[in-house]
């Protein structure tokens, strides 16, 4: 099983986290909650995200994208505001090309949103920071049940 290490944002402690796994990392020695940042490609890419128990911001960018650089902060960022309830996976376009082909990527950076392994938002380009937590904030709403 592949494994991340995290460190915890709150006690500092470094943290080994399967990249896919049940459940909600949270750090060893405080309990806290993790901030939950793995890469995924073609091969591991269904058990990384779309097995998630949490809503997943799947992250199709490539080492030589300007914008895909200025936008990986602000989804750190997020990633750590949401320890515990988002999971943010990382692709590489240029290293997963069937996931690029799979999801009709013909931009980058291009973000998705995915629950329960269903593409639930999609948003191309970089876009300002609280452009970037509008669009999650309105996409992670829950569904009223009527």
């Amino acid at each position: 099983m592949r494994t991340t290490d995290i460190a915890c944002p709150h006690c500092g402690k470094t943290n080994r986290v399967p990249v896919a796994a049940q459940g909600k990392p949270k750090c060893g020695n405080c309990g806290r909650p993790l901030p939950w940042i793995v890469d995924a490609l073609d091969d591991d890419f269904g058990e990384a995200a779309e097995q998630a128990d949490v809503p997943v911001l799947v992250d199709m960018w490539a080492t030589w994208c300007g914008p895909c650089r200025m936008v990986s902060p602000v989804l750190d960022g997020l990633a750590h505001e949401r320890a515990g309830d988002l999971k943010l996976v990382r692709v590489d376009v240029d290293r997963a090309p069937l996931l690029s082909q799979r999801f009709d990527v013909r931009s980058i950076p291009t973000l998705m949103i995915l629950r329960g392994g269903e593409v639930i938002a999609r948003q191309a380009g970089a876009v300002p920071a609280p452009q970037l937590r509008a669009w999650l904030d309105h996409a992670l709403v829950p569904e009223v049940k009527t």
